[in-house]
């Protein structure tokens, strides 16, 4: 039994962990030597977190130093359920104690990593070397646009240097000094016109990233919708796909019915990712979440089914977990890679509770302990009896005795 911090009384409450995992958590071997067998009916992305070395001399506004073996260790378990890594994202790492520079090298290790393994890779590209929300004064446009596409360039060529997959991120510069949706098309197309193999772009909403409010040229999402689907329609051949993170599930499938043919909606919906992912008779959403960070055994599990035509089966895994995914995202939603983080810690993936940045501090104790509370109900450790020792660590040091 462990005692959870109660916020309803400002006391706590008792809770019984279970003693075995789910079964596709406990029948999973994986050894760390390659990729598992692809998902068929859905192309999956996980966007992994980074390990933060403990033992470094850093602070929260500091370069990030990280433990090298164990984040590429944990990118290994994701390819080993099947699952694509996608890498140096925007609020799985990037403007949340990631710079560029380390961005870079996690990316050429991580590239590196999935040829040794034959694990499947996209890796984010932007535009954070410049300087905070600008590339240049205000009054010079022009010149602020020629620095962005500058510094989209440089990121481009690095990743398809290494041989992932690109995927052109949300810019806060961009965001800063677009006048309306014309810069977004030069930029983009630009960018578009240079890439070597088909590009994912990635909408990400305000929820995630306040900076980013009116992104594609308006603030009225259906005003924005249109820009970004003349932009995609320009260059069809050179687009794979788009990203949408928007937690709108209505308005994803409305874009997605919209799409060029051989363009792939990639959800990244963390709130209805099960009934975006299932489809319906005009088509369904591949997948390209940060919750799937935590839940990979459970996520390849349910994919698995759908690919063998059990709708009803993979509605069964993955509806259950939706509850813990809204947890994690809850406002303010670009933390929540400070539960996933824990519960990688609670399921032994990493040996401790630190962040970059500091943002290990980023929830609340009572957050936390609710994010073990569902995933336990998940079955999602592996060994419930360390998730639960470590747990009490947490919260005996935080004050709360057991």
């Amino acid at each position: 039994m462990i005692r959870l911090p109660d916020p309803a009384t400002g006391g706590t409450r008792a809770h019984e962990p279970r003693r075995t995992p789910a079964e596709a958590v406990r029948g999973h071997r994986g050894g760390g030597t390659g990729a598992g067998l692809p998902l068929v009916s859905r192309t999956v992305f996980a966007a992994a977190h980074v390990v933060a070395d403990p033992l470094a001399e850093t602070s929260p506004d500091g370069p990030a130093v990280l433990d090298w073996d164990a984040t590429l260790a944990f990118r290994r378990h994701l390819w080993e359920h099947g699952l694509g890594v996608a890498e140096a994202m925007d609020t799985a790492q990037r403007g949340m104690g990631l710079d560029w520079a380390g961005a870079a090298e996690l990316i050429r290790r991580s590239a590196a990593e999935a040829k040794a393994v034959g694990g499947r890779l996209a890796c984010g590209v932007g535009t954070d070397q410049l300087r905070p929300h600008g590339a240049g004064p205000a009054a010079a446009p022009e010149k602020a646009l020629t620095a962005i596409t500058a510094a989209y360039e440089e990121q481009l060529a690095l990743t398809e240097d290494t041989g992932a997959q690109a995927v052109l991120m949300a810019s806060r510069a961009l965001a800063a000094v677009a006048r309306g949706p014309e810069d977004y098309e030069r930029v983009y197309g630009t960018l578009l016109r240079q890439a070597s193999r088909p590009v994912v772009l990635h909408w990400l909403g305000p929820m995630f990233d306040p900076a980013l409010e009116g992104y594609w040229g308006s603030g009225e999402l259906d005003e924005a919708t249109d820009n970004f689907l003349r932009i995609i329609a320009e260059h069809p051949e050179r687009v794979d796909g788009v990203k949408v993170s928007l937690l709108d599930a209505d308005r994803e499938v409305a874009l997605r019915r919209r799409l060029p043919q051989n363009v792939t909606c990639y959800t990244g919906d963390d709130f209805h990712y099960p009934q975006l992912i299932e489809g319906d008779e005009a088509g369904h959403s591949d997948a390209l979440l940060g919750v799937f960070d935590p839940l990979a055994p459970l996520a390849a599990h349910a994919v698995r089914l759908l690919d063998s035509g059990d709708t009803a089966a993979f509605r069964a895994v993955l509806d259950p977990t939706v509850p813990l995914a809204r947890h994690l995202f809850q406002q303010p939603t670009r933390y929540y890679k400070t539960g996933v983080v824990l519960l990688a810690w609670l399921a032994g993936h990493q040996e401790h509770f630190t962040m970059v940045g500091g943002l290990q501090s980023a929830r609340s104790l009572p957050h936390l302990a609710r994010a073990y509370e569902l995933a336990d109900s998940l079955g999602l450790f592996p060994d419930p009896e360390r998730a639960e020792h470590r747990m009490k660590q947490l919260l005996a040091v935080q004050g709360v005795a057991q």
